[in-house]
């Protein structure tokens, strides 16, 4: 009898080795290697429920008729408005969150909405069991009856049940829990995670079938199992938030149907998730009237302006090297602005502790906050609060200068709405448009003019 050829995969980065190493090579992590069956001496491997595909003829570009992509929407607008428009037919989308962070409760919603819509909707769930599933639909008020739910972990099983309900969509709930026979390793491995999830885009593809799986994330927050699983699928989402706080935010850093910088927020009710359609008012709603310290600022999250509130607090250190702390923005980012904030504006804070923080727990990426950070930063060391109507927009140079920034207009408009009355922005983008009307603009070219504007009593 031949003999089956292993080999040692890493369970973190999935990189292979014919030998079992202490430290992957790959990744550096100690003690992830693990000795599985080398799927090439698989032989005769069926594809679960894909017939084979005839082999693809190379086409011109100018021969290749373009259309559009359908899209279905859910009653959520926040979860198209993240898919970019709604879901598209035959994409394979990742869902990744921490536990408990509210993934099957999102799913189960978004399938209860379909399946209202007389399309069927199979929801595999690995982890519990039909009657869990149902604990959960009753809390959620869910009675649709185009929605059907599986308890199943063999992918060979539920390529069968595929075939024969032929769903509008699936949910795969979880990926880690699901396995192929023929794979010798256990559930969660490189190699299953990699397989099957090879074997469900086939699916996907194949019949035209949308279908959402759900990831976990290991403890740095990143996506469990190889890197490959986020290179084969549509979209990737992360779910965020903290279990003890009401408020969860959807991202999208991976959309090949729509914007990769895309929001939503929902807040966790006792009968689910609830959309919330303006996140300003909730990122605004508890800052603190006359403080040192805190600056607006109107932040572009993909198509979405957001007002969000900076909070710095700058205080004398005790150490011989002072701190400098950040959530919610790039850590690396503060010391940056700080020394421009000394070379360039002459505030002396080489032996000041600093502490930036955006507020309601949303993290922002973007160069344009670089003012309102920098304000925030001034604003604490003096001990001198900025106007609670003003908000701050623009990149800072390593000069001083302040940069354009981009959607401008988006971004007056949200300020606008909520009731500001003051926009600092950068001087070359009050060029070609039209302010509306209740709000200035102010033009300023350098931190120290928008230092004078800002904090002039």
């Amino acid at each position: 009898m031949a003999r089956k050829k292993t080999k040692y995969v890493c369970q973190d980065c999935g990189y292979e080795s014919a030998k079992w190493m202490g430290k992957c090579p790959g990744c550096g992590n100690w003690n992830t290697l693990v000795e599985e069956v080398d799927s090439a001496s698989l032989k005769g491997r069926h594809h679960l429920g894909v017939s084979q595909q005839a082999v693809s003829q190379p086409e011109k570009i100018t021969a290749i008729e373009s259309r559009k992509e359908p899209r279905v929407t859910t009653e959520m607008k926040e979860f198209n408005r993240v898919l970019g428009g709604g879901i598209v037919p035959g994409s394979l989308v990742l869902i990744g969150g921490d536990p408990g962070i509210g993934k099957s409760t999102l799913l189960l919603q978004i399938s209860a909405q379909l399946a209202d819509q007389n399309l069927s909707v199979l929801y595999i769930s690995g982890e519990e069991s039909t009657q869990q599933t149902k604990l959960r639909a009753d809390r959620l008020n869910i009675k649709s009856e185009g929605l059907y739910v599986l308890a199943e972990t063999n992918l060979f099983n539920i390529a069968k049940h595929i075939e024969q309900i032929k769903p509008d969509f699936v949910v795969i709930d979880s990926i880690q829990t699901i396995y192929r026979e023929e794979i010798t390793s256990a559930p969660g491995s490189v190699s299953q995670v990699r397989e099957s999830t090879s074997e469900l885009m086939k699916i996907a593809k194949t019949n035209g079938i949308p279908i959402f799986i759900v990831g976990h994330v290991t403890k740095e927050g990143a996506i469990a199992g190889p890197r490959m699983l986020e290179h084969m699928v549509d979209a990737v989402l992360y779910f965020e938030g903290e279990r003890h706080h009401a408020y969860r935010i959807l991202r999208s850093v991976k959309n090949r149907f729509g914007s990769t910088h895309e929001m939503g927020i929902f807040e966790m009710k006792e009968l689910g998730l609830r959309e919330v359609l303006n996140p300003s008012e909730i990122f605004l709603e508890e800052r603190s009237q006359g403080a040192a310290g805190s600056t607006v600022v109107a932040s572009m999250e993909g198509t979405r302006p957001v007002l969000v509130e900076i909070q710095a607090l700058v205080s004398p250190s005790s150490f011989g090297n002072p701190r400098r702390m950040a959530t919610g923005v790039d850590h690396s980012r503060v010391p940056l602005l700080m020394a421009v904030l000394e070379k360039r504006v002459g505030l002396m804070l080489q032996n000041q502790d600093a502490y930036i923080k955006v507020a309601g727990g949303v993290k922002l990426d973007e160069p344009a906050i670089d003012l309102a950070i920098a304000i925030s930063i001034a604003s604490s060391f003096r001990d001198q609060a900025t106007l609670p109507e003003d908000i701050f927009i623009g990149e800072v140079g390593l000069t001083g200068e302040i940069r354009r920034v981009s959607r401008i207009e988006q971004r007056v408009q949200e300020a606008a709405k909520l009731g500001f009355q003051r926009v600092i922005c950068p001087n070359r983008n009050l060029e070609g448009w039209t302010p509306p009307a209740g709000i200035k603009i102010v033009g300023v070219n350098t931190v120290q003019e928008a230092m004078e504007i800002g904090l002039a009593r």
